[in-house]
């Protein structure tokens, strides 16, 4: 139709906005309402002769009249139907027009979008879709070009109900003397198996939205993603940055077999919802101390100090730091002065949440001889976006640093031994990983995406940055841990090349696992990073300190340990354009992810796939 030409003496055609196998869709106004407002005009005109065809596309333009009409009232998400009309014997469809754009302008090839925008994005879709499933229709068509972003409020409104079919509603169409014609309706790649047999389901368009929200964490389009050749399932989470929580949902809504899928929009929602367990709130400080001298009023005689010890006990909730302070304040500063040290260890303390874990030890061979189980207090950071740092305390101690003559495939740099004492303080329970890098600084440089593997590609440098950048956020001092802070935490006690004992296993670490140490048999070479947490901590409850990534540590690089510090602070008089990495990586021989190992690389703003960092505090004090 030309633009100028009136239907019904009612809509006037305006523009043409697209063209279809079985019609024509036009931009219209609708001249008998006050200010002529825009509409949208679908016109059924096949592109074929077959009569088999054309009743099938009357019926789909008939089923998408039923479709809005029964929708679009209940749902601001779904277009409302106008008008539906046939003149002569030509078939037309009028229905409100959305403002705005598809979200195809948002999901770019090559872009990748952050998880927060796909659970938006996910929830948005998902939300207009529910009520097409709660009146059994299937949409059949869910694609980017489909879902429209509503200008006036930003809503996802779902557009194009002409493949929609009705449960129960056969998906053939027959003529007399000819046979049944199965009616295939939607757009490869986010089309599953089922649906392009003729057989869909509701759960089909829960995998259509499934592969939307992984085109927008990949960038990738849906058919040019590998699937496995056993179970016919999409790969797609090493080409992503997700949490294990969002992943999960998006791999059961993709799965081949539909059985295994949500059976509908409103099962997606609910599983949405649940959020992560609620972290520990910290302890509260106290923020009304006026920082101008108080004025002095005339107090009563103190008290006895052991007579507040009743009432502080009824108060578990103050820390030893607020009652010093309170106690300053009450008595210009006399008071918190008279406490002497058995009262000091009679004030409640505040807690911090402890975890049990179960180690193991090893023989030469690689045999475990034994799981002790172990505590540790663990603080936990929130940082933003939903993400957490758990941090964990590493008690003050005393230790010999460095490794003995007598060790296998020592080398120069790790001598001579000398003894460390180390203050306490607390460290990453893990490499930071890539979700809690990306909710500091915005992106993701990893060459192995996945949300729980350890960020990689970080130089010196951005390892330096992010510590500046989450002490700001949080309030508290964090940094990069000193040489000796690091082995110190990485050998927990133990004095063996590794704190399994005295070899190590692929089965206990990720490295180059074709290379083997002592007696025990070679093992498995991922070539890739893995996901922080899945081998046995040290006694500490600290996860990957060998393995996985080196981790940058704050010190300037010395050949060896003459002259080193020894109070666990870091090194800083040496080679200033070098940093030591600690504890080996996915990429090392097993012989490099030893407790002593020392390696560098030849400047600090050097970043490579196998170079990440953990970071360390003193878990009190403030910026």
């Amino acid at each position: 139709m030309q633009p100028g030409k009136i239907l019904r003496n009612h809509y006037k055609i305006i523009d043409t906005l697209g063209s279809g196998g079985f019609g024509d869709t036009y931009l219209a106004q609708d001249l008998d309402l006050p200010g002529k407002p825009k509409c949208v005009v679908k016109h059924l005109s096949p592109k074929s002769s077959d009569p088999v065809v054309l009743a099938i596309a009357q019926r789909l333009f008939e089923r998408e009249a039923e479709t809005l009409y029964k929708l679009g009232k209940d749902s601001e998400q779904i277009p409302k139907l106008f008008a539906h009309f046939q003149e002569g014997t030509e078939f037309y469809l009028v229905q409100e027009y959305v403002e705005g754009q598809d979200i195809s302008k948002e999901l770019t090839p090559g872009k990748k979008l952050s998880e927060s925008y796909t659970i938006a994005l996910l929830k948005g879709i998902l939300s207009a879709l529910a009520v097409a499933h709660q009146n059994n229709i299937i949409h059949r068509d869910i694609k980017p070009e489909n879902l429209m972003r509503r200008k006036s409020d930003k809503k996802i409104v779902l557009i194009d109900f002409g493949a929609v079919k009705e449960i129960n509603v056969l998906t053939t169409a027959s003529q007399p003397g000819t046979t049944t014609l199965t009616v295939a309706v939607g757009t490869p790649g986010y089309m599953p198996s089922e649906q392009s047999n003729g057989k869909p389901r509701l759960s089909s368009d829960i995998y259509a939205v499934g592969m939307l929200g992984i085109k927008a964490l990949t960038g990738k389009e849906p058919k040019s993603l590998p699937t496995d050749q056993e179970t016919g399932n999409i790969i797609w989470r090493n080409q992503a940055q997700v949490s294990n929580h969002l992943a999960n949902i998006l791999d059961r809504m993709v799965q081949e077999y539909f059985r295994e899928r949500y059976k509908n929009a409103t099962e997606v929602l609910e599983a949405l919802k649940i959020q992560t367990p609620p972290q520990p709130k910290p302890a509260p400080t106290i923020q009304s101390i006026p920082k101008t001298k108080p004025t002095l009023t005339p107090q009563p005689k103190p008290v006895p100090i052991t007579s507040s010890i009743p009432k502080t006990q009824t108060q578990p909730h103050k820390t030893r730091r607020q009652i010093l302070i309170l106690g300053g304040l009450a008595g210009n500063g006399f008071v918190a002065a008279m406490l002497t040290k058995d009262l000091w260890s009679r004030i409640p303390q505040s807690k911090i949440p402890i975890q049990t874990f179960t180690t193991v030890t090893v023989n030469s061979r690689g045999e475990i001889i034994s799981r002790p189980q172990h505590q540790a207090e663990v603080m936990t950071e929130n940082i933003g976006n939903g993400v957490t740092l758990e941090m964990v305390k590493i008690p003050a101690g005393r230790f010999l640093m460095g490794s003995p003559e007598t060790e296998v495939k020592r080398r120069y740099s790790e001598s001579p031994q000398h003894y460390v004492e180390v203050p306490e303080f607390f460290m990453g329970k893990y490499p930071v990983t890539q979700a809690q890098w990306e909710a500091v600084m915005g992106y993701n440089p990893s060459y192995f995406k996945d949300a729980n593997r350890p960020v990689e590609s970080v130089s010196w440098d951005d390892a330096t940055e992010y510590c500046q950048k989450i002490s700001q956020k949080t309030g508290k001092k964090y940094s990069l841990p000193s040489e000796s802070q690091w082995e110190y935490a990485c050998r927990a006690g133990t004095n063996t090349p590794f704190y399994f004992g005295k070899t190590i296993t692929s089965e206990l670490a990720n490295y180059r696992g074709g290379s083997t140490y002592a007696d025990e048999p070679k093992g498995k070479y991922r070539q890739e990073t893995t996901d922080v947490g899945i081998f046995p901590a040290n006694a500490f409850g600290l996860y990957d300190m060998h393995g996985n990534v080196s981790e940058w540590c704050a010190d300037e690089w010395h050949d060896n340990y003459k002259g080193a510090p020894t109070d666990g602070s870091a090194w800083l008089d040496g080679n200033d354009n070098r940093s030591p990495l600690r504890g080996g990586s996915w990429f090392d021989n097993s012989d490099n992810c030893r407790s002593a190992i020392r390696s560098y690389s030849n400047r600090r703003g050097n970043y490579f796939s196998n170079f990440g960092f953990r970071i360390v505090c003193d878990g009190g004090r403030t910026l």
